[in-house]
């Protein structure tokens, strides 16, 4: 059996749900790292920099999670990464409004930031870490 030697890099970014089509750079307090997916791009930022964007909100806050396990605070709309095509109506009709997606890991987040720049968006931000990672830096949750 063969064995992989990881970069601290490399572990974190597998531990933090990161894809393979991550830019190169780490997820930081300011714009968040670029990444490149199939017909556009997309941000990620962590905690604190969403925690910033929250404090002078100017974007659509959308819960990507299934099933519902809480929220942070600012949502807007909860819709299931799972449903996005079906839902589109309920985002933004300006394909380049700001859109900050999250779930509870990062992982559908991941997927739904993907499919919302397939369909045509162009200025969206996927939480790395999802609510637990918001949650882990000190943040509290809300429930409905």
């Amino acid at each position: 059996m063969k064995y992989a030697v990881l970069s601290v890099v490399t572990l974190v970014a597998v531990l933090m749900g990161v894809g393979s089509g991550m830019a190169a750079g780490p997820v930081s307090a300011g714009v968040g790292t670029l990444i490149t997916a199939p017909g556009g791009s997309y941000h990620q930022i962590g905690p604190t920099a969403l925690k910033t964007m929250l404090a002078q909100k100017d974007f659509t806050f959308v819960n990507v999670h299934i099933p519902y396990e809480g929220e942070i605070a600012q949502t807007d709309v909860h819709v299931p990464y799972d449903q996005l095509a079906e839902q589109v109506a309920r985002f933004p009709a300006d394909r380049n409004a700001k859109i900050v997606l999250y779930c509870r890991t990062g992982h559908m987040s991941r997927i739904a930031a993907e499919a919302l720049v397939r369909l045509g968006y162009t200025n969206v931000w996927d939480l790395v870490g999802g609510f637990e990672g918001w949650k882990g830096a000190g943040f509290p949750l809300v429930s409905r």
